[in-house]
């Protein structure tokens, strides 16, 4: 299957269903000498499993990331490094009803059109489970990156209606609360708006905010290769996730440019700007302020209200889905698109070290 492969120099492959035996990744490109243990990966991986809230699949999953290869001693070899999740509680006879029969919001045409054939058991690859492997990789780069001072914050602006002003923001509050809000207040009407929801039968969307602190000036390319571009391919790549922008976004479009520029000055010898309307990114390039960026989440479409859809025969039916599904996606997503910021990030800076010759001389001196 092509287009499992994301990277140029940090490279990662993932691979496995829903409903087989196992989820994973190799990593190919990750320098040696990283200090790396199964527990690191662990720390991510327990922010998307489920059955974290009544808001999550009751799947019964541990998602136990095991290490197979790339590390020795607790460090890595500069080696490829392979790590499996082992599924553990699928209930395929769930998908059954549906094995002939395409679910409204979801790939089952559109799989069915390009291969013509599927496993329907949870979508296989085109299920959320997927990103197990993302999300493995993404912590052993988030660990790369804190070597180089580059940190990333990640969590829920919004569920529904419900949005935190960023005048709000308590960062204290993202680990305290279910649904990852950096606010517990707005964390309690966003889950009193899902309990709206589930008894509607219905789900719900929301946006999610990366902010990124540490990263140097001149990171990206200019033309093909900018590092928003490559950042909005990579949150676009999430299932689900439908719509990306970075520092003012869509606001801009309504702005003046003399509002919209960001002002230059200096400070302790270093370049600094006024404001942040770009979102730390200039003409493809990093430029040295906090990167932000936004991603727009679409509401689950497992729902139980009947749908209106065919069958592989072109014959319509309706369809009511059963099985374990979120009400919303977006807490269990946070980390996901922490990770493929983290993974865009650290391969674009290994890129980098390559386009001056100071950097070179500097390095092979």
């Amino acid at each position: 299957m092509a287009g499992s492969i994301f990277g140029t120099l940090f490279q990662i492959s993932t691979w496995g269903e829903s409903h087989g035996p196992g989820i994973g990744v190799t990593i190919d490109g990750c320098p040696a000498g990283l200090p790396l243990s199964e527990d690191d990966i662990q720390l991510y991986l327990n922010r998307r499993k489920p059955g974290q809230s009544k808001f999550a699949t009751q799947r019964k999953e541990t998602d136990k990331a095991r290490i197979l290869s790339g590390v020795f001693e607790g460090r890595t070899l500069g080696t490829p490094i392979s790590i499996i999740v082992e599924n553990q509680d699928q209930k395929s006879k769930d998908y059954r009803n549906i094995m002939n029969i395409y679910r409204p919001g979801h790939a089952d045409y559109t799989f069915d059109a390009k291969y013509g054939f599927r496993d329907y058991r949870g979508g296989g690859r085109s299920s959320g489970r997927e990103t197990i492997g993302r999300v493995a990789a993404g912590a052993v780069a988030a660990k790369l990156l804190l070597q180089l001072g580059i940190q990333i914050k990640t969590y829920t602006k919004s569920i529904g209606p419900v949005t935190v002003p960023e005048a709000d923001y308590d960062y204290a509050c993202i680990q305290e609360n279910s649904l990852y809000m950096p606010n517990n207040n707005y964390a309690a009407r966003a889950s009193d708006y899902l309990e709206t929801c589930i008894s509607n039968q219905d789900s719900s969307g929301g946006v999610i905010e990366c902010v990124i602190t540490g990263m140097p000036a001149g990171i990206g390319e200019t033309v093909f290769e900018k590092l928003d571009a490559n950042l909005a391919k990579a949150i676009m790549s999430i299932g689900s996730v439908k719509g990306v922008e970075i520092g003012d976004g869509f606001l801009a479009a309504a702005a003046l440019g003399s509002s919209n520029n960001d002002s230059f000055y200096i400070k302790e010898n270093t370049v600094r700007k006024k404001t942040n309307h770009s979102g730390g990114i200039l003409g493809g390039m990093s430029d040295g302020s906090p990167i932000i960026l936004r991603a727009a989440v679409k509401p689950t479409p497992s729902i139980a209200q009947p749908q209106e859809t065919i069958s592989k025969n072109g014959e319509s039916t309706s369809l009511t889905i059963h099985g374990r599904h979120d009400p919303v996606i977006v807490p269990r997503a946070v980390v996901v698109v922490e990770s493929m910021t983290a993974l865009t990030l650290i391969d674009m800076l290994m890129i980098n070290m390559s386009t001056r010759l100071d950097y070179m001389a500097h390095f092979y001196k």
